[in-house]
């Protein structure tokens, strides 16, 4: 096949800003988005801390009406979604609607207005359940309301791949793409559940970083103190085209898209096998999908997610697909800076590793201080970095063993 896909907009939503500029300056900076949680009293959790989405107004993307109706997660693909369409330029009309499809990734949807629906029916009875709990509680709602609000009536899907489900929802969008069922593709990942029963929960797994009393300092991937994930929420949205689509009316291209991989662990409900075998072979399909070597890959924006065996096993996973390439390609993770996004996570990062491709710029992992044992690559520490990206990797793996990998190339124009 000779089709190509490029991504030509982008919009996000995050704990270090809302907009692309502004969130992309930020993480270049090195700046934490993770601070007290202000969602609901936390002072009896063990986790009092979360990044947070700060300073969003949504009747900014939307009517009064949605703004209120919606839930948080919903509205942030809304607001990803429209900055995204802007962006790039592309209209939705009649005419191209039905080559214009929608694909999102989200873990958990509504659970907060699950949690407030569960205490109205327990306090007061059922006729006190709103009429939209369900509609707007259930994940693919997301893509729905984008189809609905800006007109796209190609493929509608939700992915449900708990933190890999923003990465599989690009990496879908992008194979429909290559093989001629749509001409671009709304995508991306958005999560909105800083709420009690998830924090109650991760808390229970021993999951969560329980540093609160240096919020800023918490997320610490790859680092030898850091003690768990900092949840996260926010949306990451892209918009992907086919090539000559994108050409034929002049849109600005960030990056193509050449390579996606998704394998499964195989192992267990939560934790990656030891050897980090699931995540190295979706990698390696990553690259041989694109038909790329390993050592031609500039920057991985890794997974990362400041727990202790993550961490270590997504390293070993990195060790074994780039060999003696692994003690060179910088690596760092985004979320000691945004937290972990859960299911919105990929769509944020993917939206990162392709501004660090078009801006040569590799974002830094913060807060590290300590090298840990094993964890010996170049992790990008604290500052960003200004080098060429010819070639760059995204990873996101999730519990019940499923992984992601997309890889991403610095787009050269040529003559026709």
């Amino acid at each position: 096949m000779d089709r190509r896909v490029v991504i030509t907009g982008l919009g996000l939503v995050c704990p270090v800003g809302i907009g692309v500029r502004e969130s992309w300056a930020a993480l270049c900076a090195g700046k934490s988005g993770v601070g007290r949680i202000s969602r609901f009293d936390a002072s009896r959790f063990e986790t009092q801390i979360a990044a947070e989405v700060k300073g969003f107004n949504p009747e900014d993307w939307m009517s009064k009406k949605e703004a209120k109706r919606f839930e948080p997660f919903i509205s942030y693909a809304v607001a990803g979604t429209r900055m995204a369409l802007d962006d790039s330029g592309l209209r939705i009309s009649d005419e191209n609607a039905s080559r214009v499809g929608v694909i999102t990734g989200c873990g958990l949807g509504g659970l907060r207005f699950m949690e407030d629906t569960i205490f109205q029916l327990r306090q007061n009875g059922p006729k006190r359940v709103s009429p939209f709990f369900i509609p707007l509680m259930i994940g693919n709602m997301a893509p729905g309301m984008i189809s609905i609000m800006f007109g796209a009536k190609g493929p509608n899907l939700s992915i449900a791949t708990a933190c890999a489900a923003g990465t599989h929802a690009v990496g879908d969008s992008f194979k429909l793409i290559l093989e001629g069922r749509v001409d671009a593709m709304i995508t991306g990942g958005t999560e909105a559940v800083i709420s009690p029963s998830c924090i109650a929960g991760f808390n229970a797994m021993k999951a969560l970083s329980t540093r609160n009393a240096e919020p800023e300092r918490a997320s610490r991937p790859f680092e030898r103190d850091r003690d768990g994930f900092v949840p996260g929420e926010g949306a990451g949205i892209l918009i992907l085209e086919e090539l000559e689509h994108a050409r034929q009316r002049g849109a600005r291209i960030y990056a193509e898209m050449v390579g996606y991989g998704l394998t499964g662990d195989g192992y267990h409900m939560t934790s990656p096998p030891p050897d980090g075998s699931g995540a190295a072979r979706c990698m390696q399909m990553a690259l041989d999908d694109a038909g790329v070597r390993y050592d031609q890959v500039n920057y991985i924006n890794a997974h990362g997610t400041s727990t202790e065996l993550n961490d270590l096993y997504e390293t070993r996973a990195i060790k074994t697909v780039f060999k003696e390439h692994s003690r060179k390609v910088p690596i760092s993770s985004t979320k000691s800076m945004t937290g972990h996004l859960l299911g919105g996570a990929g769509g944020v990062e993917t939206v990162f590793s392709t501004l660090a491709v078009h801006d040569d710029i590799m974002p830094p992992t913060i807060n590290y201080e300590n090298p840990a044992e094993e964890l010996d690559l170049d992790y990008i520490p604290n500052t960003a970095r200004k080098a060429t990206v010819n070639y760059a990797m995204s990873n996101s793996f999730g519990f019940g063993g499923t992984n992601a990998s997309l890889l991403l190339k610095k787009y050269k124009e040529t003559k026709v």
